[in-house]
């Protein structure tokens, strides 16, 4: 697990708007290729990045990679998008996304597992969704908790939170109020916060994305980003209004190195 890495910076104007970036990738997306209520196919997920100006996915199959040969032949079918195979793994403290595991291990399902074999080759951790449905009318109950105590300061000291190394912020299947929860928390801690769409069809491509500083051309290249926290979450790229993602919905302060 990173330890101290640096808050994601969010270089910004004073509309919210940021700054031409190096690579827009939607780090939580699924494709009928691995996910089985996924009916987004590949190439349908190459056009529509083409057309809205995305230009990178770390595809996030459930519990599945690609294989390395269906990998290579749609990266070289679709040069220059930047393409990583990553995983959305289903743990018992909830959703990860894992970057940097060419397959699945067996044993990851529970957490301290995944933290073990990312740490050995390298790779990064997110907490997907981490919000979803808790704070919605009767999940107080559901949860066996008070609304008093769904705070960021106290929810920041849930297990998951302790072992990955940053957290989606920003999902597109997710209401603005579970995501502002999560950046809340996500800041509380002082780690860095991602996008991703966690399109499961054409619908929501790109509706939230994590900016890269960097042109990223290699999977090892996004994992030395990640871990140096040269990134952001934003919105609006579809709509040709790229913003990064803050508290108040709308712009981000550029954060200090």
């Amino acid at each position: 697990m990173t330890e101290g890495a640096p808050a994601a910076r969010t270089p910004a104007g004073a509309d919210g708007s940021v700054s031409p970036p190096g690579t827009i990738v939607d780090m939580h997306m699924h494709t009928n290729h691995g996910s089985g209520d996924s009916t987004l196919t590949p190439d349908e997920l190459a056009v529509v990045a083409a057309r809205i100006g995305m230009t990178g996915v770390n595809l996030s199959e459930h519990d599945r990679a690609w294989d390395r040969q269906a990998l290579a032949a749609y990266r070289r079918k679709h040069e220059p998008f930047f393409v990583n195979a990553g995983m959305e793994v289903s743990t018992e403290l909830g959703h990860v996304i894992a970057v940097g595991l060419p397959e699945f291990v067996p044993g990851i399902h529970r957490a301290a597992s995944l933290r073990r074999a990312l740490d050995h080759v390298g790779g990064y951790m997110i907490a997907a969704h981490p919000f979803r449905y808790w704070l919605q009318p009767g999940t107080y109950r559901r949860l066996g908790r008070d609304p008093a105590e769904m705070t960021a300061e106290n929810l920041a000291g849930l297990p998951i939170f302790q072992l990955v190394d940053a957290i989606e912020v920003l999902n597109g299947a997710t209401t603005l109020r579970e995501n502002i929860f999560a950046l809340a928390v996500a800041n509380y801690l002082g780690k860095p916060g991602t996008g991703g769409s966690d399109a499961h069809s054409a619908n929501g491509i790109g509706i939230c994305t994590t900016v890269f500083e960097a042109e990223l051309q290699s999977p090892e290249q996004l994992l030395a980003e990640l871990h140096g926290g040269r990134f952001y979450p934003a919105r609006g790229l579809p709509e040709g209004r790229l913003q990064c993602f803050s508290l108040d919905g709308a712009g981000c302060e550029p954060a200090s190195d």
